[in-house]
Formats: C-alpha cells, structure tokens, sequence
C-alpha cells in the first residue's frame, strides 16, 4: 500500500484540507513565502507521504519543511523515526521551531536557500 499510495493517499484527503483550514500562524507566515515559486520552485502545503503529512514539500528538490511546536519537545524521537523514513525515499527533511519563523523569518528563508539549492560537497558530505 506505502507504495502505491506514495503521494497523497486518498484516505489522508480530509485530513490534509483540515491541517490547511486550520494552519498555525507560523505555518501562514511561512507559506506567504514558499508559495507562488518564490524560491524558483513549487512548495506543496500538507502534502502526505506515506501515512505522514508534511507541512511543506517540494518535489523537484525532495525536501520537507516541517515547522516544531512546543508538542514537538516530547516527541523527538518520533520526529528523527519520521525523518529517517522519508530519508529511505530520497525525502530530506529540514525542521524549524515555530519560534524561528515568528521571530526571522527572512532567516529561515535563507536557510532553506542554503539547504535546498546548494549542491552536495564532494566525498558525499551533504549541506546543513
């Protein structure tokens, strides 16, 4: 099923518009500035993969943002499970505390910048 539903699983659908309808506001802040290909390429809000549902995703980069409240303190572990299972289907994740996006967002901006159009260095060692 992981595989033939790879990408928004028709079961997730309402799920997604609620996670949409009902965003925090930094996840509002931040998307006025991943959507529209501001960056030079398209963010998807609440797109799943797999049973999870991402805050943001871009496909042509394979890159998840996901934004951490305060509940993501007592979760850690679950969180670094979730990434190493996106990583397993070429899915970087890179996280931000809400906090972060309140308080600079241009930064966090230029963070993605550097995590997602920086190539690899040579030797296999990756960016971030």
């Amino acid at each position: 099923m992981f595989r033939r539903y790879l990408y928004n699983h028709p079961n997730l659908k309402t799920r997604r518009q609620e996670l949409r309808s009902f965003a925090t506001e930094s996840e509002k802040k931040l998307w006025k500035r991943l959507q529209k290909n501001q960056l030079g390429v398209k963010f998807r809000r609440q797109h799943s993969v797999g049973h999870y549902i991402l805050d943001f995703y871009c496909p042509e980069k394979n890159l998840a943002i996901e934004l951490d409240g305060g509940i993501h303190k007592d979760r850690q572990e679950m969180d670094q499970y979730r990434t190493r299972t996106l990583a397993i289907h070429k899915i970087k994740v890179i996280r931000f505390w809400n906090e972060e996006i309140t308080g600079d967002v241009e930064s966090v901006i230029h963070k993605i910048r550097l995590f997602s159009f920086t190539p690899p260095k040579l030797g296999g060692e990756g960016v971030v």
